[in-house]
Order: C-alpha cells, then sequence, then structure tokens
C-alpha cells in the first residue's frame, strides 16, 4: 500500500458549485431510470434478534469550533434519522441514506452545522451529517449486509481522542452524489433503528433470525508519512473477520482502503 496523496488543487467556489449540481442530477435520473429496488418500507413491529449495536458522542467539544454548532448538528441529526429508524431492508433489496433522507434544506428544520469542504473546515446547512453515516457504516461492517457505495473522507481532521473504531472505518457524506448504500443478499429481512439521547447518536440493527456467523473489524498496515510536498498522510486497511459460529472456522476479507490528509501535525517520537 503506498498510494500518494497529492497536494490539494484549489478550485473557484463556482466550478465546485457547478460540479456538485451536475452530479446531484446525475443520481436523481439514475433513481428515475434505474432497475434498483430501494428499501423504503417502515415497521413499527420491531425484529427480535439483534445484529450489531453502536453509538457515539454528539456533543463533542472541538477545539475552536463554536458549541452551538454541536447543538446544531444534534438538531439536525433528529430530522434525519427520522426516515430511517424503523426502516426495513427486504432480500434483495438496496439501502441509500439519501433516498430516504432527502436534501437537507432550512424549510425542513435543518440548521447550520459543522461541514469540511475542500480541506477547510466551514458550515452549512444540515452539517454533521456526516456522524450518522460513519454510526451506520461501522454497523454495516458487523453484519452481512454487502456494501454498495461508500466513499471514504479525504481528510482526518482530528487527532485520535478517545476513538472508538479504528481510522478510516466512516463513511463521508454530500448530497446527494456521495451516498452510503448497502445491498440484502441475504435471504432474511434486517431493521435499521436509530435514537438519540443527551449524549449519544445510538444505531441498532436488527434481523429475524439468529445469525450463524460473528463479525469483527481489524485493522492493518496502519502508518503516517510526510508526502513530497510537505504535507502528512494517513493510511491504512481494514479487514472483515468472520467466524462460523458451527465450525468456529474463520474468513478474513478485504473491506476497504483508506488514504487521507491530516489536518494536524501528527505525534512524532523525538526520543533517541
Amino acid at each position: 500500500m503506498h498510494e500518494t496523496v497529492l497536494k490539494p488543487i484549489k478550485r473557484s467556489g463556482l466550478r465546485h458549485f457547478f460540479a456538485r449540481e451536475f452530479y446531484t442530477c446525475k443520481r436523481r435520473i439514475i433513481w428515475l431510470v434505474g432497475n434498483t429496488r430501494f428499501a423504503q418500507s417502515v415497521s413499527l413491529r420491531q425484529l427480535p434478534y439483534v445484529v450489531f449495536e453502536h453509538k457515539s458522542v454528539v456533543m463533542r467539544p472541538l477545539k475552536d469550533v463554536d458549541m452551538q454548532l454541536q447543538r446544531n448538528k444534534k438538531v439536525n441529526l433528529s430530522i434525519a434519522i427520522k426516515p430511517i429508524h424503523q426502516i426495513v431492508i427486504a432480500p434483495g433489496e438496496t439501502f441509500s441514506l439519501w433516498k430516504l433522507v432527502g436534501r437537507p434544506r432550512s424549510s425542513k428544520g435543518y440548521l447550520e452545522g459543522l461541514t469540511l469542504s475542500r480541506g477547510q473546515i466551514s458550515t452549512g446547512v444540515g452539517g454533521g451529517l456526516c456522524q450518522l453515516g460513519n454510526l451506520l457504516f461501522w454497523i454495516f461492517m458487523n453484519s452481512p449486509l454487502s456494501i454498495v457505495e461508500r466513499h471514504r473522507h479525504s481528510y482526518d481532521v482530528f487527532p485520535d481522542i478517545n476513538r472508538k473504531v479504528p481510522f478510516g472505518a466512516g463513511a463521508t457524506l454530500v448530497y446527494n452524489y456521495i451516498d452510503l448504500q448497502v445491498k440484502n443478499n441475504t435471504e432474511q429481512q434486517y431493521q435499521i433503528l436509530l435514537w438519540l439521547d443527551d449524549e449519544y447518536l445510538h444505531g441498532s440493527l436488527l434481523c429475524e433470525s439468529p445469525l450463524l456467523k460473528e463479525y469483527r473489524i481489524e485493522e492493518k498496515y496502519h502508518f503516517f508519512r510526510q508526502e513530497s510536498w510537505g504535507g502528512y498522510s494517513r493510511h491504512n486497511q481494514i479487514a472483515r473477520i468472520e467466524t462460523d459460529l458451527q465450525t468456529q472456522v474463520e474468513t478474513e476479507t478485504f473491506w476497504v482502503e483508506n488514504h487521507a490528509l491530516l489536518m494536524y501535525r501528527p505525534f512524532l517520537n523525538t526520543t533517541n
């Protein structure tokens, strides 16, 4: 794994706007004319077996970041999880985050939240929804569902402080062409539950019957590197280990590879 991370190219805001709208329209056309069967059914009856659960801190104090943006993020998350909560993914169906959530607009109640665009921390309506993408991707990785679309983060924004999952075990989101999608290639239904409390965003994946396999995630080949142009980058691979509960046979599958620019200076060991 020797991929070089190139120095970011600064492009005009106008070019960025038109490119974003082009890809947004392209995705809408794919939704209209494609033959993908998207999950859209909600069931108030919860499926009986828990596949995997996870939670992540919402109100996280960040250096030089107004806590009001964190409070706004919580509002944004509360709106975005409503059309996903209790959604059922039937056999053959594909879950698409943006197909369910739709475009974040102020008219829907979304507020200004923290965003990352072209390597710059900024604000935007609906900011903070990447936390939802990160949580769902981590849950899906620990399940039999097949990842159809996931986009890695191009930047590692903050140093590891109380990180609960490996670097790169998340998914970035931009409406609607940078999506998170999984397909149910199994023979049973799965259901997503999402909720917020005072501190955490919670997520749970349920299914109809007990699984015959267990899943765990391992990080491999993790390292930092200084690029030739002076910036620092971070790299790793993530593998999923499946354990057959009857035979105890383990199968390792390469899952994702991550390459990101650092927006902080990595710790350098200065001891001799």
